[in-house]
């Protein structure tokens, strides 16, 4: 059986969950973003009681279909990039509909509709937030950054970090406190 889980956007939240499972007696077969797999179905109450101790944690778990779908979205735009830098260079709405299995202007209206907003801004936001973090890291130089991110040129991403966040990516690594923000807050 799997559980889709709503606000599983990190590493952290991965152990989080796993753990909380593995308190209430589930040993869980695998654990990724969004999704618990379980060796059992789950009767109404002990989902009832998983619910409420992921709740306390900022998570809930998601049983219509559409709302799947976009967590389905949001984690794949979040595991595209944040953790596969090499393979940002596909195009999104392909790496999308092969991994949803539906057409794209299906997800993209979905998306739309649910979220306020569309999949390539919600792309945006979170390639500004990784854009964020490497320059936190202070490894890579802004030319490294955008070539990892697949930006045509570091005025481009420069560019859109600006519009983003209203501030330079220089500026923003010169003030770099408090300016992060949370997968799930994106």
């Amino acid at each position: 059986m799997k559980l889709h889980i709503k606000n599983m956007v990190c590493n952290r939240c991965i152990m989080v969950v796993k753990s909380e499972f593995e308190k209430l007696g589930y040993n869980p077969l695998s654990v990724k973003l969004g999704e618990v797999k379980l060796s059992k179905e789950l009767s109404s109450q002990e989902k009832s009681e998983i619910a409420t101790v992921i709740e306390s944690f900022g998570f809930s778990i998601i049983d219509d279909k559409r709302s799947r779908i976009i967590e389905q979205i949001k984690t794949l735009i979040v595991e595209l990039v944040h953790q596969q830098n090499n393979d940002i260079k596909i195009n999104l709405s392909t790496y999308l509909t092969n991994h949803i299995n539906h057409d794209y202007n299906y997800i993209t209206n979905l998306f739309s509709e649910i979220e306020g907003t569309t999949i390539e801004k919600y792309f945006i936001a979170q390639k500004i937030e990784r854009v964020k973090e490497l320059l936190v890291y202070g490894e890579l130089t802004l030319s490294e950054i955008a070539f990892q991110l697949n930006y045509s040129t570091p005025s481009h991403l420069s560019n859109q970090f600006k519009k983003i966040t209203g501030l330079t990516p220089k500026h923003f690594k010169n003030i770099k406190s408090d300016k992060r923000k949370p997968l799930d807050e994106v």
